[in-house]
Parts: structure tokens; sequence; C-alpha cells
């Protein structure tokens, strides 16, 4: 059984044995949990790296970026009801305005939804509020919903999960829950709270609550003209209401004024925004390549590199051009430099790894691979790590990598099974 089947199975066993109430930490009222807060932090831990690797990695162009909202949430989390928690968020590369926190206080925010926020206060705003679901538990909360409830479903849900991808056939088979399954439509009143507290956290940090109401007013406003992006981003777990707008009104003429920090902001997303249009390029590539014009997408991807070159998914997605085009020491070449910018992104170290294996560098592709698989584990590389076990002769090892592959359904786990079947496992 796999790592993400083995916690579900345990988290539904917990509920069999060890139901009981808490207190809500932020709210001080007894709810039905049943995650200790050690579990919770431990959950938390061991899914932060699997969401972030599958949803982008971290954004690495501009370091101090990430550095500037470490900061942010570092003061909101001293005023927070559980400010001992293990806090920690990180910039995603990713165009998909999102925010989301994991139990026990792992949080992201997308470069997608800073290049929409306009000042400080209202990326306090957004952190606050993370940082409210985090404290009060709503992950743990949401989860006890969903094992009392449709443990089935959630099981059904992981494995669905582990063989849907949106690139180009990496299934993401082996792989740790992530942010998807604790971050999934928080109920009304999870929302209603956390927008509550976080106005609070934000006014006791220094910062304008205001920014809150202005907040939820875009996202009203972006929902009805129902712009792509924000529906499936922030929206999904996060849906907006003309209810909150008017909550947070009344709650932000509780407290007054505060710091808006525009200046400091501009400062910090400066990189970010100048590089916007490189990233809109970027994207109308991979619109281009989705339609199978590849010379196009290779234009476009070309001039978004020609923008900046530090960008790693640049390169990347250049490199998966010339694999289409069937120039595979370009192709190598590519996912060098992407490599090169980001080392601990999984994603061109499983394409490179597959083009070393065609070109018979069983080495080096096995290097790729396994680094691969120590920053998220996938059935491709799965697969093809156990095809090049067999190659040196380690019979054990690769029965070990078809099972991981076979795990993950669809065309891939059938090649892996008939190699198991062959290996008498």
């Amino acid at each position: 059984m796999n790592r993400t089947l083995s916690l579900v199975f345990g988290v539904a066993t917990l509920a069999l044995g060890l139901g009981g109430c808490s207190v809500n930490p932020v709210t001080g009222e007894n709810e039905l949990s049943l995650m200790s807060a050690q579990q919770e932090v431990s959950i938390g831990a061991e899914n932060y790296m699997p969401s972030k690797q599958s949803q982008g990695g971290r954004y690495v162009v501009d370091p101090d970026l990430n550095l500037y909202v470490n900061n942010v949430m570092e003061k909101l989390a001293a005023e927070s009801d559980r400010p001992g928690l293990p806090y920690e968020i990180v910039v995603l590369n990713n165009g998909t305005p999102n925010a989301w926190a994991l139990p026990g206080g792992k949080m992201a925010i997308n470069r997608g939804l800073l290049v929409e926020l306009e000042d400080e206060a209202q990326m306090a705003s957004v952190i606050g509020h993370e940082i409210v679901h985090a404290a009060a538990r709503h992950g743990a909360s949401q989860a006890t919903r969903n094992i009392l409830l449709q443990t089935g479903m959630m099981v059904a849900g992981v494995a669905a999960s582990q063989s849907d991808s949106e690139y180009s056939g990496l299934a993401l088979g082996a792989v740790a829950a992530g942010a998807g399954a604790w971050q999934a439509k928080y109920s009304r009143g999870h929302e209603l709270e956390a927008d509550r507290y976080g106005i609070e956290y934000m006014a006791r940090a220094g910062y304008d609550p205001e920014a809150a109401v202005e907040l939820q007013q875009t996202f009203v406003r972006l929902s009805e003209g129902r712009q792509s992006g924000w529906l499936e981003g922030l929206f999904a777990s996060h849906p907006p209401s003309q209810e909150r707008v008017e909550a947070n009104k009344k709650l932000a003429e509780e407290y007054g004024g505060g710091a808006r920090n525009e200046t400091a902001f501009e400062r910090a997303t400066a990189q970010l925004r100048e590089d916007q249009p490189a990233y809109d390029q970027y994207q109308e590539a991979q619109k281009a390549a989705s339609e199978k014009q590849y010379d196009r997408a290779l234009g476009l991807v070309e001039q978004a590199i020609d923008h900046q070159p530090r960008e790693n998914l640049f390169w990347e997605l250049k490199g998966q051009l010339l694999m289409q085009k069937e120039q595979k020491q370009a192709a190598i070449d590519a996912f060098d430099r992407s490599v090169a910018a980001n080392p601990e992104f999984f994603r061109p170290l499983v394409y490179r790894g597959l083009l070393h294996k065609e070109e018979g560098n069983a080495d080096q592709a096995r290097r790729d691979l396994e680094s691969s698989q120590k920053l998220l584990p996938t059935q491709l590389a799965s697969y093809h790590l156990g095809e090049l076990a067999l190659q040196r002769g380690d019979r054990d090892q690769a029965i070990g990598y078809f099972q991981q592959a076979a795990q993950g359904g669809g065309k891939l786990g059938e090649a892996a099974q008939s190699q198991l079947n062959k290996l008498g496992a």
C-alpha cells in the first residue's frame, strides 16, 4: 500500500478508535476532532513538499520576495492564537491566483495572486486568513468531517489524483495527498471565521483592516466576471460572497485604520511585475503547444526567456517543445538550464532523465530520475527506474519500482504490472 492510502486509512482507523472533542484554539468552542495537534503538525509537514512540487515549486527568480512574504507572515503569526505553530510560507511559481494552508501552519501563496494585490495590507489579509485556517484547526476539522461522512469517497479521490496530471503524462503516482485534500471547500462557517479572526490578526499587527474588505470586493467582482484562472484557484477553496464583504465591513469599522505599506510591497514585487509579460507569453506558449502549434510555442517561450533567462519554467517548456521536435540534445541543454535555475524542482529532472535513458546514458538517467523521486515520486520516474534496474541486473530494486508504478494505474500501470508478471512478482 502506498504512503497516501496508508495515511488515509491510518486516519480512518484513528476515527474508529480515538473519537473525542477538542477546544478550538481560536474561538474557544468545543469541537469534534479525530486528530491531535501533534498529528496535525506531522501531517502538514509530510504533505508540504509534495504540495509545493505538484504546484510549480518555489518561485526562485527573486529570492528576496520569499523573505519579504515570510517576514509579513511572521508578524501576523505572532498575533495569532497559536503563535507556537511551526508556521512557514512559500511563494509558489504558479500563475493561478491562489493561497492555501495545510494543517499545522505550512502555507503557500502563488505569484499569480501576488500580482493581483495592491499593497502589503491586502497581502496580509490573505496570509492572516490562511493563518486562521491553521490556528483554528480547520484542516483537522475538515478531515474529521470527511472521515465520518465519506471515507470511501476520500480514498477514491486520492486514487484519482495519482493518475491525473496536467504535465504531459507525468502521472503523480505514489504522492502524498497534498494541499488539495486539506483545503478543499472549507465550510461557510470556516470561511467567515477565517475572515473574522484574520482581520483581528491584521489589526493587531498594525495593518489597515479595510484591505480585507477591498480584497473580498475584488474577488466578488472577478467571480461574477468569471475570469479564467480565478475560479479554478482561490475561489475553489475560498468562495467569495457579498455576505463576506458585508461582514468584513462591519469588522473593519471596529478597528479603524492602519498601515498599507504600498511602497514596500511595490518594491518587493517589482521583479514579478516586470516579468509578468514574459509569464503571459509562457501561458500563450503552453496554449499553442496544447494545440500542437510547436513552432509558434517555441517562438513565444524564447521571447519569454529573452525577457527573463533565470526562470526555470521557461527553459523547461523549451525543453519539452524541443523533445516534440525530436531535437534531443538541444532539449537536454534546455533542461540543463532549467535544473541549474532551480535544482529543487522535480519536473525537468524527469524529462532530462528520460532523454538520457533514450540516448543510452544510463548512469545520468538514473541520477536524474532518482533526484526527481526525492522531490516528488512519480509513476513515470518509477517505471523507468525499474527498467534501468533491470538493465543492470538488480531484480529486487526493479520489482520495487514497478510496484510503485503499478499503483498509478492507467497504461503505464499496466506496463509495470506486465513487468512484474514477467519477474514472477
